[in-house]
């Protein structure tokens, strides 16, 4: 689950972290009366779980309540990169020399968290991981043990933290990692942590993504989740059971098996394509499924064509195939371009039994995958 920055903040601000001041407003004229109580100037922030929103027009500085209305009107019921805005957080204005980065999440690899640590903040931190990796400090943390202090000081000292506030970022990032096992995070960040004129630290934006699995455990937490839902396909993800993921590429990804999925989004990203999903509908591929997933990879503006990739194991090939030819039969009209790739038991049969009037049939995944692709980039 994904904590939408305004719900960040308050657990960041209840554990000690220092944030803006800030309220959450829905309306126009509640967005102005929070800019009043504040004081001016303040940013008004979309609530959406996207990166970017500066630049998509998500987040805007005012100086005076004409410019507020002006910002939460426009603000107010965009669409943000194929998410609905319906609040914003007005937040005090930071007058800062410098943007910091401090984070904590797996290292899938080490198999141990891992502090990290950067003076390029306000950026997408994946971006400088790949242009200028040694410009982020790292260093793994024994869960058994925790993030001792030193550590906490190393990573600020290797990231080159000005001296001046180099204690209040290390206490920052000691404060992050408790957060994040204490909640059974899988992420907690802060990009950026702002350096005021005065030797300062705020957060200036918070992230905080919690294991599902562990919600049981922490009902405060498990009262966000109606609020933190992405959207209405998330919210059809729930429904219907699916294990689902927006993405912000444009080629649609269905399949039956975690594994099978994250195979065809690898693929998708090696051939030139951008996934706009993951979606895993589970073992078997009934129709009632295949409808279901059609509907909510159909529901996603984003998305321009559609691969299928399904494996019949102890569903038979056939079998799925009269699944799909079902569902996409109950459609007046396919929207979009989809590709099916069948293999497994009675895969032969099946691709003869799939009715090509309807999608394309590709024997290999690294075929349908090109094709999918390629449809996509005919659609744009």
């Amino acid at each position: 689950m994904r904590l939408h920055e305004y719900q960040a903040k308050d657990v960041f601000a209840d554990a000690g972290v220092p944030t803006p001041p800030s309220a959450l407003a829905t309306t126009v004229d509640e967005a102005v009366e929070h800019a009043e109580e504040i004081g001016y100037p303040v940013a008004v922030k979309a609530q959406v779980h996207v990166g970017g929103r500066g630049k998509a027009g998500g987040i805007k500085l005012v100086e005076n309540a004409e410019e507020a209305r002006e910002a939460a009107d426009a603000i107010l019921g965009m669409d943000l990169k194929g998410y609905h805005v319906d609040k914003v957080l007005v937040e005090g204005a930071v007058d800062f020399k410098n943007e910091l980065y401090v984070g904590i999440t797996m290292d899938r690899g080490e198999g141990k968290p891992v502090a990290m640590v950067s003076t390029q903040g306000g950026v997408n931190i994946e971006e400088v991981a790949a242009e200028n990796p040694e410009a982020i400090a790292r260093e793994h943390i024994d869960p058994a043990f925790g993030m001792h202090p030193y550590q906490a000081r190393k990573a600020v000292y290797d990231a080159g933290v000005p001296k001046a506030v180099a204690r209040d970022v290390a206490s920052v990032l000691t404060t992050l990692y408790d957060l994040w096992e204490n909640n059974d995070a899988s992420d907690a960040e802060i990009n950026p942590l702002m350096i005021t004129e005065d030797d300062e630290v705020i957060a200036a934006d918070a992230v905080l993504n919690v294991d599902d699995d562990a919600l049981f455990r922490h009902p405060d937490l498990a009262e966000m989740e109606d609020e933190a839902a992405e959207d209405a396909l998330e919210a059809k993800a729930n429904e219907y059971g699916f294990d689902y993921v927006r993405l912000d590429g444009n080629v649609g990804i269905i399949g039956n098996g975690a594994g099978l999925v994250m195979t065809t989004l690898d693929l998708v990203d090696y051939y030139g394509g951008k996934p706009a999903n993951f979606l895993d509908i589970g073992g078997g591929a009934k129709a009632e499924r295949v409808v279901n997933a059609l509907d909510m990879v159909f529901s996603d503006d984003n998305v321009d064509a559609v691969v299928f990739n399904i494996f019949g194991g102890i569903t038979r090939g056939d079998e799925v195939a009269k699944g799909i030819n079902e569902a996409l039969g109950q459609f007046d009209e396919i929207p979009k371009p989809v590709v099916v790739r069948l293999a497994g038991t009675n895969a032969e049969e099946g691709r003869e039994i799939l009715n090509d009037e309807l999608v394309t049939v590709e024997e290999t995944l690294e075929g349908a995958v090109q094709r999918t692709v390629e449809y996509a980039e005919d659609e744009q």
